[in-house]
């Protein structure tokens, strides 16, 4: 067990007792409970897989879909369901047409990975990518409305707006940018990979073309289970990454897109699976329903990076109501450009090997600044970020 011991809550999930595990925003954690419900549905699989994939997998993924669309407000039927949020992003980039001289429109807070698709698509089309500056630290959020409509032209033809970012923690004020840029004709593609579990969503509401988002990190899903929510009128536009049987199985009560998308080839769909079991158990675990799991969060986020910032004499980047559950604070240091973006930051392999902190550290070029982020899930407490203040200050 770690030196300042562990919160009630985190018997429920397999993480090493001796790390403190304040990096729950990369890839999640998943509770033990879940990894059962998971094993039950591979078992399940392999007893008899032909009667699976034709029988009893159909029903499962609809219960799923409809689980998913309960929490965030959406027809079922709207929903595809995917491995993660980066490949919603790919599969959006890749169905659409763009020509030469459209502009794409992303922030320069927005996951590199997410990025990289849009570079490839740009590449290989001829589109142009704008790239919009949002400073951070950052006093408001107005600053960031203006900036991206600012970069709006005639010529744009999509956008990629993050929920919250991955990079710098920032909770954008999305649905504000989704009905300007809706309003003007051009899609938005909302990329909530943190989403999900982290903040409420409503998708009837928000009205985006297209929206993405990870089960795997908010929503305490097994890894490879996240889902693509297309609005009705642009689903004939959008094909799954892979062509398979989808494409000409009768449809029967279904629709083409959602038939695309459940049959991509033989693969493990049980995380898949897992999503009703999650929604609904997941709440008498913890004994707070989704709401309050958000707003737990939300509250222990903000006062870690209080309690960081107020050791470290660093000023808030940004006021509390633009953070959900991570948090990321710029920290002072005479060589960010030393730390390359796609190696280890020293201080993060410091703080893992000598003190048992898990948290990252990086380096990140635009906005130019060596950033730590702290997460804040329900198995967390106040001490650990007690304990990595006390901890950053030696360090630093």
């Amino acid at each position: 067990m770690n030196q300042i011991g562990v919160n009630e809550l985190s018997k429920y999930w397999g993480l090493d007792e001796e790390t403190i595990f304040l990096n729950h925003g990369s890839y999640g954690a998943t509770p033990r409970i879940v990894l059962e419900e998971q094993t039950r549905w591979q078992l399940l699989l392999e007893r008899d897989p032909v009667k699976f994939f034709e029988e009893i997998a159909p029903d499962a993924l609809i219960n799923s879909r409809k689980a998913i669309a309960n929490l965030v407000n959406c027809d079922y039927n709207d929903l595809a369901l995917i491995e993660n949020a980066t490949s919603g992003v790919n599969t959006i980039l890749r169905s659409l047409n763009f020509e030469k001289g459209d502009e794409i429109i992303v922030p320069n807070h927005a996951y590199q990975a997410c990025r990289n698709a849009i570079d490839y698509i740009a590449e290989k089309s001829g589109a142009v990518v704008v790239t919009c500056e949002i400073p951070f630290p950052i006093s408001k959020k107005q600053i960031i409305i203006d900036n991206i409509m600012e970069c709006v032209t005639e010529k744009t033809k999509l956008a990629m707006i993050d929920t919250v970012t991955s990079p710098t923690g920032l909770l954008m004020p999305f649905k504000e940018l989704v009905d300007l840029l809706e309003s003007k004709g051009i899609n938005v593609l909302l990329d909530a990979a943190h989403g999900i579990g982290m903040i409420p969503l409503d998708l009837e509401n928000i009205g985006a073309s297209f929206t993405t988002s990870n089960c795997h990190k908010w929503l305490f899903a097994p890894k490879g289970a996240a889902f693509l929510h297309v609005r009705k009128d642009l689903q004939h536009l959008i094909r799954p990454l892979v062509i398979s049987h989808g494409m000409t199985i009768p449809l029967g009560d279904s629709t083409r897109f959602r038939h695309e998308f459940d049959w991509t080839g033989t693969r493990d769909i049980s995380a898949l699976c897992t999503l009703p079991f999650i929604i609904e158990e997941i709440t008498k675990l913890v004994n707070m329903n989704w709401d309050e799991i958000m707003i737990h969060n939300n509250k222990l986020a903000v006062e870690g990076r209080k309690i960081i910032c107020e050791k470290l004499g660093i000023p808030l980047p940004c006021p509390d109501d633009m953070i959900s559950s991570i948090a990321t604070i710029k920290i002072s240091s005479n060589a960010i450009k030393n730390v390359k973006l796609h190696e280890p930051d020293p201080l993060h392999l410091e703080l893992l090997e000598k003190y048992n902190i898990q948290v990252p550290v990086w380096y990140w070029p635009n906005p130019e600044g060596r950033y730590i982020r702290i997460s804040a899930q329900v198995y967390n407490n106040e001490k650990e970020y007690r304990y990595l203040a006390k901890i950053l200050k030696k360090c630093l």
